[in-house]
């Protein structure tokens, strides 16, 4: 073989092989594997990165086709895609007490861990309320429409506290059992005295002064609980009725002025409740022999002379703090996938069992499930941010977590 023709082959190999890498670099190149490779923000540019597990899919869903795009998102808002899996979030992993929302929808609580206390903003993000430190705080009552709360602690000492204005009023030792009125103007509790003749149900201002005595409590405070109403007609529930059988008692209402409300007659022991936004109904649970005293959720009304009436069962085996009502109509609830029989006297024995979450309309009683992404057992559960999050606190898990609705 002569030169020239050697030369000629190896020319033509070069110019393959050049013309290939060319073709590579235009049509089959991964765009994140050379070059710059963050874009506005710094956020990584091209592909969107798989989700590890070999399926195809990011976060449980297809990784193909175009994501929504949002005007007015910033760099700090969290990006939310629809799912039919929401995700729980942690707000915080400490150990939290006096959970609640606010009138604007705001959530507040109290940190074990530092002793502050703090609101959660729309973000998610916690922010100090106030940078005064409360130590080994036991209970918070807060102020429906106000900043400000009662702080009771182990000793039963108790303080009233306005996070705005800083005012800190000390509070009698012998009240427990705090409930503010829906304006804010008063509260009530129960002022328990070493002689059962000075046991009081009291109102008073939210400092202390211009106390009240509404009713005699005697030798039943420990069967009182203190639950102002929405509506400011009852300031308390009475497990002081007659029994009406070992299945069904009756629960009196206490009226702020010593009004004479129907009582509500309950399938069970172990009452438990919560009120309806507007204090029209009540929820509560009781358990029985029939429900193999488990706990069972019934929806009753609650407002002037219809108090009472129209009660019925919910179907669900759960107990009344595990719900959180949305509307007067529709009500979600955390209720144990299987309970042992008997959990109504002893509800540690479902520590273990998961929750399942429901969304209720009371007046159909239609439920839907939603399915979530994670282990948890609801200690107690509220809405916020005007009804788009559930807020919860676990039984066996520190912390404070939400779900998207």
């Amino acid at each position: 073989m002569d030169k020239k023709r050697i030369i000629g082959i190896i020319i033509f190999i070069v110019f393959i092989v050049v013309f290939g890498y060319i073709i590579y670099r235009i049509f089959f190149r991964s765009p994140n594997q050379t070059g710059d490779t963050t874009g506005i923000n710094g956020s990584i540019s091209g592909q969107f990165p798989g989700s590890q597990n070999g399926n195809g899919t990011l976060g449980g869903l297809p990784t193909s086709g175009n994501l929504p795009v949002s005007d007015t998102a910033t760099p700090s808002e969290d990006f939310f895609v629809p799912s039919d899996f929401p995700t729980v979030r942690e707000i915080t992993l400490d150990p939290v007490k006096g959970t609640t929302v606010g009138a604007n929808g705001g959530v507040k609580y109290y940190n074990q861990t530092d002793g502050k206390f703090y609101g959660v903003d729309s973000f998610g993000n916690a922010k100090l309320l106030t940078e005064e430190v409360f130590y080994n705080v036991q209970n918070v009552v807060w102020s429906p429409t106000k900043n400000e709360s009662i702080i009771e602690y182990p000793d039963g000492a108790n303080i009233y506290y306005n996070f705005d204005t800083k005012k800190q009023v000390t509070l009698p030792k012998h009240w427990e059992n705090f409930s503010f009125s829906e304006n804010v103007e008063k509260i009530a509790a129960k002022s328990v005295a070493l002689s059962a003749e000075n046991r009081w149900l009291v109102v008073s201002n939210p400092d202390g002064t211009d106390v009240q005595l509404v009713e005699a409590l005697g030798n039943n405070a420990d069967k009182v609980t203190v639950d102002w109403s929405p509506n400011n007609q009852v300031v308390a529930l009475a497990q002081t009725g007659e029994a009406l059988g070992a299945n069904r008692q009756d629960i009196h209402l206490v009226g702020i002025n010593g009004e004479n409300f129907s009582p509500l007659t309950v399938e069970g022991r172990g009452f438990e409740s919560i009120w309806s936004p507007e204090g029209k109904k009540i929820l509560y649970s009781v358990y029985n022999s029939r429900n193999n005293f488990n706990p069972e959720l019934w929806i009753a009304n609650a407002e002037g002379t219809t108090a009472g009436t129209g009660r019925k069962s919910l179907g669900l085996s759960t107990w009344a703090q595990k719900c959180a009502f949305q509307s007067e109509r529709i009500l979600y609830c955390a209720v144990p996938s299987d309970l042992q029989r008997g959990t109504g006297f002893a509800p540690d024995l479902a520590n273990n069992t998961q929750d399942v979450f429901y969304r209720i309309d009371i007046e159909s009683g239609s439920r839907t499930q939603l399915t979530v992404d994670a282990f948890h057992v609801v200690q107690s559960m509220f809405l916020g941010d005007d009804g788009k999050n559930i807020y919860f606190t676990d039984k066996v898990q520190p912390g404070l977590y939400s779900l998207p609705l």
